[in-house]
């Protein structure tokens, strides 16, 4: 799978740069609806969802019964957590601690897929 290329993109910096100054879900809301399609922001969620559900130790059989989406994607995704640049795990860690803690619980790492 292609990666970000690591000389730095000006334009490329601009946008992760815009995200990081969102402050609040409403604005992340307003800005993905207005930079991206419906159908863009089902995929990037779909795919969100199929790296959440991998992380957690789900089969792909599983993964496939929960988000619709193709085996090959399914494979590419779980191809990043395993091998790629550890943006996937980074997000997925923090989003299961901030449930951990809205839970009162205190977090436990998954698996190691």
């Amino acid at each position: 799978m292609p990666r970000i290329d690591p000389q730095r993109d000006a334009a490329l910096d601009e946008l992760f740069e815009a995200v990081l100054c969102l402050q609040n879900l409403e604005e992340c809301r307003s800005f993905f609806g207005d930079l991206f399609t419906i159908q863009e922001l089902r995929s990037f969620t779909s795919r969100l969802q199929v790296a959440k559900l991998l992380f957690q130790g789900e089969t792909y059989q599983t993964v496939r019964s929960h988000v619709p989406v193709s085996s090959s994607t399914i494979t590419r995704i779980s191809t990043e957590l395993q091998f790629g640049s550890g943006g996937y795990r980074t997000v997925l860690t923090r989003l299961l601690e901030k449930e951990k803690e809205a839970e009162g619980t205190p977090p436990e790492s998954p698996s190691e897929s």
